[in-house]
């Protein structure tokens, strides 16, 4: 069954259902994913943060976690 992830998903729960995604954070700068506030916001506060698009973050999360 497919994990499916939206710019609304907590990136907490994204890391603890499919750890394999980290290095889509990690690309796009966030390299602090054990912080609290990195595992409490979503993809979309996340990538506002680090100014890249969520759509494409979106693409590459659900791509690592559905391989």
């Amino acid at each position: 069954m497919a994990y499916t992830i939206t710019k609304d998903t907590i990136i907490g729960d994204i890391l603890d259902n499919a750890p394999e995604t980290a290095p889509v954070f990690l690309e796009m700068g966030m390299h602090c994913l054990g912080c609290p506030s990195a595992r409490s916001e979503s993809v979309a506060d996340a990538c506002a943060v680090h100014g890249v698009n969520a759509d494409e973050i979106v693409a590459k999360l659900n791509a690592a976690a559905n391989k």
